[in-house]
């Protein structure tokens, strides 16, 4: 019942935004009405999220790991794709925001979520195992795909300001595909015992036999009808957030932290589930593959975009920004180094996440 009440008031919501939206976003000027649209739209999103979650963790046990969580991070990562496409082919004056979302949601997610979830994990269990040649491959497409798109277009000599040319962005787009496709092929083929830690190998015919293509695909379609009225009504939450940003005079890279959250609270519910039930490698199945997700299709869409729009794309980070980046590459390399990790990794990682809080209000 539940689940069905969400859907209704989510569906209800995007029907009366697709009816009443473009007057009701045109008229932001009553603080009190914005702020009205923005919690009503919040409150919607979010409990659309546990939604997602909900179905998302359904699937996990019926699929098993990893195709269980790698269904929820394509859900939502298509959704933050959509979103920037959107913003893009509407707005047509966002050359950093695929720059910036992006870089968010590695924030986010590598030091935020992990951060508070390793501290949360080694309170509550002490020392959380996990297996560490899943860990490691993400790790090791993670570090050249955020390289390749975040930080080499800023030392490129044939153009300036974080740019590339027409061949840099195709070559740069068919090898950030090509490398996200072959991690795909091995985590849900020939190395998928990677992403599973010894219980859940063992338990993995046990999982097979749950799956029904009938059930399977029930929870399928309900984890859309989630997922589309996320999709379609955070645009118009960001063009509430945009307004008020403007209006209070406050840092343009919060509107896309802002949204980032949101779209990831899915996944960031799923993964602190995960830590509390001690299941550390679904919570870094769900983390890491957030982040080689985000880099692994943002890319190429956003990239795309740009040329068959004329649009400039800005990929390159700002210096302080590189540097929290290549900090935060760094600290998951050594926090995934060992096979137990405690509450130490969860709090090194989350001041990480305060400064780079800090830095979006004083850059």
């Amino acid at each position: 019942m539940t689940g069905a009440l969400r859907l209704a008031v989510a569906w209800a919501t995007v029907l009366a935004f697709a009816w009443f939206g473009k007057g009701w976003l045109g008229d932001l000027a009553q603080p009190w009405f914005a702020g009205g649209l923005f919690a009503w739209l919040l409150a919607v999103i979010v409990w659309s999220a546990f939604g997602v979650v909900h179905e998302a963790e359904d699937l996990a046990h019926r699929l098993g790991e990893p195709l269980g969580t790698l269904v929820l991070t394509l859900s939502i990562v298509i959704i933050e794709v959509a979103l920037i496409s959107a913003v893009m082919l509407s707005a047509k004056e966002a050359p950093t925001l695929g720059r910036d979302t992006m870089f968010a949601v590695l924030m986010i997610v590598l030091n935020g979520v992990v951060g508070l979830g390793l501290l949360m994990g080694g309170l509550r269990h002490h020392q959380q195992s996990y297996n560490l040649q899943g860990a490691s491959a993400f790790l090791s497409v993670i570090i050249p795909l955020t390289t390749i798109a975040l930080i080499i277009p800023n030392f490129t000599s044939s153009t300036a300001d974080g740019t590339l040319t027409t061949l840099q962005a195709v070559a740069f787009s068919v090898f950030t595909l090509a490398l996200y496709g072959v991690f795909l092929l091995i985590q849900t083929s020939r190395h998928s015992d990677f992403f599973q830690d010894a219980d859940e190998a063992a338990e993995a015919e046990a999982a097979a036999g749950a799956r029904s293509a009938g059930a399977i695909g029930k929870h399928v379609v309900l984890l859309l009808a989630n997922v589309v009225p996320i999709v379609l009504l955070a645009k118009s939450l960001a063009v509430i957030l945009d307004h008020g940003i403007a209006a209070l005079g406050a840092p343009s890279a919060l509107g896309g932290v802002l949204i980032a959250a949101i779209v990831f609270t899915p996944e960031a519910i799923s993964a602190l589930r995960a830590i509390a039930r001690n299941e550390l490698q679904r919570a870094i199945n769900l983390c890491l593959g957030a982040a080689t997700s985000t880099v692994g299709l943002t890319v190429p869409a956003i990239l795309t975009i740009g040329l068959l729009t004329g649009q400039t794309v800005v990929l390159g980070l700002k210096p302080t920004e590189m540097t929290l980046l290549a900090v935060t590459l760094i600290l998951s390399t050594q926090t995934f180094s060992g096979l137990r990790t405690t509450v130490l990794e969860g709090a090194v990682h989350l001041v990480v996440f305060f400064v780079y809080l800090v830095l979006i209000f004083s850059p």
